[in-house]
């Protein structure tokens, strides 16, 4: 049975960046170079501000005079609260999963994701409805495509992820307790290109839905 948003969808919204093989492997030649050395050991994190909840229908403004990218993810939606829990244990944590568009304007540093670039208002569309679990056989080997009217512009799989839902939440519940109703987002796949004012975007992924938006210009008062 899918659950609305509202009900169990409406904590902290947590991303994760590199979480792709693909895009890891575009930025490796950078990771060892100064200050980092080495590609991250663990997941980077970054959070989506409440100001950015956007949902399906729901219009993205894009910024005066910047770039704007849409960011296809699957969302991960809480449903008991995870400290410590072991990767064996992992997936009991989960009460569905919901598509996400991550926008974003394009980003300088993968390490420290820009709050200015991630977290505009209405940056991060939900929708249309969280499918529970039980209801997504393997969500670690579902289809994911980006349209821009209706054209095919991104596909990848979460077959490519780095780290697999459970890995994700054993090794962000060591340092943090993830509460019901959070989301992570699972992380955006290399290729991402740019939307222009009067785009239609749609997000699907196989099983859990088809998330659309629209773009308009922003209006500076």
């Amino acid at each position: 049975m899918s659950r609305t948003l509202h009900d169990v969808a409406s904590g902290t919204l947590f991303g994760v960046a590199l979480n792709y093989q693909g895009l890891l492997e575009q930025h490796l030649a950078a990771f060892e170079q100064a200050p980092y050395q080495k590609p991250p050991t663990k997941p980077v994190l970054f959070i989506k501000t409440p100001n950015t909840r956007n949902t399906h229908g729901g219009v993205v403004l894009q910024p005066a005079g910047e770039r704007l990218q849409p960011g296809p993810a699957l969302g991960v939606v809480i449903g008991q609260r995870a400290s410590r829990v072991s990767q064996d244990n992992a997936m009991v944590h989960v009460a569905g999963y919901v598509v996400v568009n991550e926008f974003s304007l394009p980003e300088d540093s993968y390490y420290r994701p820009a709050v200015k670039a991630k977290c505009r208002d209405g940056f991060c569309a939900l929708g249309p409805e969280v499918i529970a679990r039980d209801q997504v056989t393997n969500p670690n080997q579902l289809d994911l495509k980006l349209f821009v009217n209706g054209q095919l512009r991104q596909e990848n799989s979460t077959a490519h992820w780095v780290r697999d839902i459970a890995q994700l939440i054993a090794e962000i519940s060591e340092f943090m307790t993830l509460h019901p109703g959070d989301v992570l987002i699972t992380g955006t796949p290399e290729g991402r290109v740019d939307v222009q004012p009067g785009d239609r975007v749609e997000v699907e992924i196989t099983g859990v839905g088809r998330l659309l938006n629209t773009i308009e210009a922003e209006v500076l008062a």
